[in-house]
């Protein structure tokens, strides 16, 4: 078989976990290589050059990087409290570029990033991929013909693992993640938005550091990010969706739950098993639904998401290659963090916190 000739050429910025989980999605991609990386840190340089199936350079500064002329695109996969700053500097090129969600760790600076990127060429994606995760894009896509009829209700569960370590535990402190509801939650905030389709209008949230990181001590400073909530997203014409989150409860059989109910039935997104559920309200009973699993062949690298982040990159490699609009843009990757912030506020202030207080709406 005839090698597809390489004509995208991609630079990994910040390669930790996830920027190697990119370089393995970029390699399984045709036409699509990953020519450099940068970042500062010696192992995390030696894990991501050993990941590429090319040849590639290594800066230590992502600004040489975007300088090399050795890169199209990057994908910016640094710590959160970075991105803000990173997008400046990539928004100043001409590249191409994804970025790793959340967006930024304050809605600030999201809006600064989008001011930024208004005399921008390329194509400027937000790394949301949950969106792709096969069954959760049936679940998407059957609720927007009308599986449901009209949505009343969206849940979204997730009981996990904790966090994992990263580079210097950046991720044990709320100013450098945005906060739990920032940082792992902007994924549901954003599917309960895709899904609804209009904007949210408040937000109210419980929560607590109960279990997890309580003993975790850096230069005195104590560990001090969520690891569980409960968050109720209110939409126009008291559409509902709610956010259960506990990140000690690795004990469970279901990974993720995604649900949405309408005045006419209930479909359901399970993971890790992949599965698929429909009910229709006067053909099916309780128990008694249609449940199938759900896989995408056209995946070839399924990675830590589901294939999910593959089918990403897919995307974004297409908006490049025909120069069309970004199917996930930075107002999704604003708004996903704004609930966030307003859940955090709602918790630090025990009371509703309307999305009017956080994010500023131009015409609204």
């Amino acid at each position: 078989m005839t090698p597809h000739p390489i004509d995208v050429r991609y630079g990994i910025v910040g390669a930790g976990m996830m920027g190697v989980e990119h370089i393995h999605n970029i390699n399984h991609l045709p036409g699509a290589v990953v020519t450099a990386i940068a970042d500062p840190h010696p192992p995390s340089q030696a894990a991501a050059v050993a990941a590429a199936e090319h040849d590639v350079t290594v800066f230590d500064d992502h600004r040489h990087l975007l300088e090399s002329g050795r890169c199209d695109a990057v994908v910016v996969a640094t710590p959160n409290m970075t991105h803000v700053d990173v997008l400046g500097d990539v928004l100043g090129t001409d590249h191409h570029v994804l970025v790793e969600k959340p967006l930024c760790t304050t809605v600030a600076d999201c809006q600064q990033v989008i001011g930024q990127a208004a005399t921008h060429d390329g194509v400027v994606w937000v790394g949301l991929e949950y969106r792709y995760m096969p069954p959760v894009r049936q679940l998407i896509d059957e609720v927007h013909a009308g599986a449901v009829g009209a949505v009343r209700m969206v849940s979204v569960r997730e009981h996990r693992f904790p966090f994992l370590v990263k580079v210097n535990d950046w991720n044990r402190f709320s100013h450098n993640t945005g906060g739990t509801l920032v940082e792992k939650c902007c994924h549901f905030f954003d599917l309960m938005n895709l899904i609804v389709g209009v904007r949210p209008v408040q937000v109210y949230a419980s929560g607590g550091q109960d279990v997890n990181h309580l003993d975790e001590i850096y230069d005195g400073r104590r560990s001090d990010i969520l690891d569980n909530a409960f968050v109720i997203v209110d939409y126009p014409g008291g559409v509902r969706a709610l956010l259960d989150l506990c990140m000690f409860a690795e004990a469970t059989l279901h990974h993720e739950e995604l649900s949405v109910v309408g005045d006419t039935g209930k479909v359901e997104a399970v993971l890790p098993q992949s599965e698929f559920r429909r009910g229709r309200r006067g053909e099916h009973w309780m128990g008694q639904v249609e449940v199938e699993p759900v896989s995408d062949p056209t995946v070839l690298f399924e990675g830590f998401h589901h294939g999910s982040s593959f089918l990403e990159h897919q995307g974004f490699l297409d908006a490049i290659r025909t120069g069309t609009e970004p199917a996930v843009t930075l107002d999704d990757g604003l708004w996903s963090v704004a609930v966030g912030a307003a859940a955090h506020r709602s918790i630090d202030e025990g009371r509703p916190v309307t999305l009017a207080e956080v994010i500023d709406q131009p015409g609204t």
